[in-house]
């Protein structure tokens, strides 16, 4: 897995891409106006792909009907600390669909404690807590 970093003006604005071509834009959040995410940002967008990957792929394999996923995904650091890693990370999961509250609960706890990745490095340095909504409805620990 490789991708190739280039400057694009005189500040902190970067493209990315990968070798498939993809392309993602950088920049440093305390720019007046940032012309891409920060580098934390994708590590929280980093989470919520991977997850939602995962989630996709388990309901999928069980033959249950997605209509939607969303997920809104919250990152925490301690004021002033350096480096200024995550401490706690939260995932507030949407699913709608045909779909029992148990099954929705444990494809997102298969994701996160044995599938995602991103999640399994994260947990390292920052606590992971879910929220999963179901139809509409929270769904019981």
């Amino acid at each position: 897995m490789k991708i190739h970093l280039k400057r694009l003006n005189e500040n902190y604005h970067f493209e990315t891409v990968n070798e498939r071509g993809n392309v993602i834009h950088l920049d440093n959040k305390s720019e007046p106006n940032p012309q891409g995410a920060s580098p934390m940002e994708l590590l929280l967008m980093g989470i919520a792909g991977c997850s939602g990957i995962d989630i996709v792929m388990i309901l999928k394999k069980q033959q249950l009907e997605l209509t939607n996923l969303e997920m809104d995904v919250e990152g925490f650091r301690v004021d002033g600390a350096v480096p200024n890693v995550f401490t706690r990370i939260h995932l507030k999961i949407t699913i709608d669909g045909e779909i029992p509250e148990n099954k929705a609960k444990r494809a997102v706890d298969l994701s996160l404690e044995k599938y995602c990745s991103v999640a399994k490095m994260l947990e390292k340095t920052a606590e992971i807590t879910t929220e999963v909504i179901l139809n509409g409805s929270p769904v019981k620990k």
